[in-house]
């Protein structure tokens, strides 16, 4: 079970969208909320060239993201709250026999308190950041990266998101992609998952029906 956070576990987007434009702001460069926000899924090195004229390794996109990491973290991280049922259906996949692994574009020194935050940081040992993967979403590097920790075979893995990115990764890496839409994107905007659903506790409350439960480790195969 690979598994995003951002959006998907933790109500997280519009903090990180609104971190990017206020440290655009702070060295001078003017972006559009709604760009940013759109783009909430990539990581640093996809967003910046695609909302501004900066590079994530020049100069200034240095002092960008290092000022976007301090108001994420003193501003925005101390009010972020989990979806509804996030633990419970994490607890159930492991009930099921699935191992969790994170695949996430947040940065190393982000993951773990947002994975606090959700309340689902002692279910989860195998964790997968940016800093893990050249390339972020939706390169495929950070879910092959989490497969390969796994131990997993693509076609027994399942990809857990919210953003087009996440799914187009998923996709690339060769495993199945379902889709969650609490981080906003909705259902017509995300054609390469194979299941879509409000959000964690819509999941659980039609797990039975779901890839989920038909590609359980712990329960026989159907034929």
């Amino acid at each position: 079970m690979i598994l995003d956070v951002d959006g998907t576990l933790v109500d997280s987007n519009d903090a990180h969208a609104r971190s990017w434009v206020d440290a655009f702001a702070a060295f001078g460069v003017t972006v559009a909320y709604e760009d940013v926000r759109r783009s909430i899924g990539m990581g640093g090195d996809k967003l910046m060239p695609s909302v501004s004229n900066l590079a994530e390794d020049s100069g200034q996109g240095r002092l960008v993201a290092a000022r976007r990491a301090e108001l994420f973290k003193g501003t925005w991280l101390p009010r972020l709250r989990p979806f509804p049922r996030v633990r419970e259906l994490l607890q159930r996949f492991i009930e099921d026999g699935f191992t969790l692994a994170v695949a996430s574009s947040a940065k190393q020194g982000e993951l773990k308190p947002l994975l606090e935050v959700a309340g689902v940081a002692d279910l989860i040992s195998e964790r997968t950041s940016s800093d893990d993967a050249p390339r972020s979403k939706p390169d495929p590097d950070i879910v092959t990266a989490a497969l390969k920790g796994s131990g997993a075979a693509p076609e027994r893995a399942i990809m857990l998101g919210d953003t087009p990115y996440d799914m187009e990764a998923g996709r690339r890496a060769g495993v199945h992609a379902v889709a969650l839409e609490c981080g906003g994107w909705n259902r017509t905007e995300l054609p390469a998952a194979s299941e879509i659903y409000a959000d964690a506790a819509d999941l659980l409350d039609r797990y039975d029906a779901s890839i989920f439960s038909r590609l359980a480790p712990a329960r026989p195969m159907q034929r």
